[in-house]
């Protein structure tokens, strides 16, 4: 008797991953959020598709079997990780290698609309005023990267090559990288502050007045990291009081950012729906580095991009 194909069960978003690969390979089962519980047992494999959902931290404490293998169409777990998914033996991986080019090109798109004011440049344009003025330099400046994941280190390659000077802070000192306790004497010192952070207990609202206040009033703070990075009074208060000379946020403590926010309305910040990683063609990428993966695991051969879930993200190399 021929074994059963295993069971995928998919946290879809709309459009949904396209895995007409894995046709007469596995049985693909669609859920939403609100029936993820009652698909979990019988789930082989989990793919989170809906990486903004909270449902999987919701549903997994819940009774039956569990996934023996969860992949998230993200470089972020904070959204999946609850004390019963970390005790568990369940791995868990990510998109780990699709969104580091893209969203070093954004923070580097995002320095130069900064450092060349073209906010104003586009605003003048639509009231039809001629306004010629000076504008930053961005070679010569110096710029800390929070962060020494994969993310971290593209966005740093990326500022280098406009001329920059670097400084890569991440959990531990190593070679290239400072540590944590190295973080206010950079922040002092940089132009450009970039948060590429993964969210844990350890990073959670890591920039909050302190380290606002730290930096130099003609510093531009950038997060692409998690929302939760940020004490986002804190940045309200320090751009209000001109601690600092701006900053651009594309992800926020809740998403969507909700229409009453002052964020909006902030002045110095600029403010983008969580799209620094989104590219032309990102969902097949993505969906064809899970098949990939998939054939691994079906193989029985040992899956990259691992999360260390007492952690709460892929370790470096």
């Amino acid at each position: 008797m021929t074994p059963p194909h295993p069971t995928v069960v998919v946290l879809d978003a709309d459009p949904p991953p396209r895995l007409g690969r894995l046709t007469g390979r596995a049985r693909i089962v669609r859920t939403d959020a609100a029936h993820l519980a009652e698909r979990l047992p019988g789930a082989d494999v989990l793919l989170v598709w809906d990486v903004a959902s909270q449902a999987v931290r919701e549903a997994w404490p819940g009774g039956g079997p569990r996934p023996r293998w969860v992949h998230t169409a993200s470089t972020g777990v904070d959204h999946l990780l609850c004390p019963e998914l970390v005790a568990s033996d369940t791995v868990v991986t990510t998109a780990r290698g699709i969104f580091e080019q893209p969203v070093a090109e954004y923070v580097a798109a995002l320095v130069l609309a900064a450092a060349k004011d073209l906010p104003r440049t586009l605003a003048a344009q639509r009231e039809r005023s001629w306004r010629p003025r000076e504008t930053r330099p961005v070679a010569g400046t110096y710029a800390c990267v929070v962060g020494s994941g994969p993310v971290g280190r593209a966005v740093t390659r990326t500022l280098k090559a406009l001329g920059m000077t670097t400084a890569l802070v991440g959990r531990v000192p190593r070679t290239g990288v400072h540590g944590p306790d190295d973080l206010d004497r950079l922040l002092s010192r940089a132009d450009w502050v970039i948060s590429a952070a993964p969210l844990t207990e350890r990073t959670y609202r890591m920039f909050d007045t302190h380290r606002f206040n730290v930096m130099q009033p003609s510093a531009f703070f950038v997060n692409v990291g998690r929302g939760a990075l940020v004490d986002e009074d804190a940045l309200a208060h320090a751009l209000s009081r001109r601690w600092i000379a701006g900053a651009a946020l594309d992800v926020f403590a809740a998403e969507p950012l909700p229409p009453d926010s002052p964020l909006w309305e902030l002045p110095g910040l600029l403010v983008s729906p969580h799209m620094s990683g989104g590219t032309v063609g990102l969902r097949d990428e993505l969906a064809a580095q899970f098949v990939e993966l998939y054939d691994r695991w079906a193989a029985g051969r040992p899956l990259p991009n691992v999360v260390d879930k007492t952690r709460g993200y892929v370790p470096g190399h």
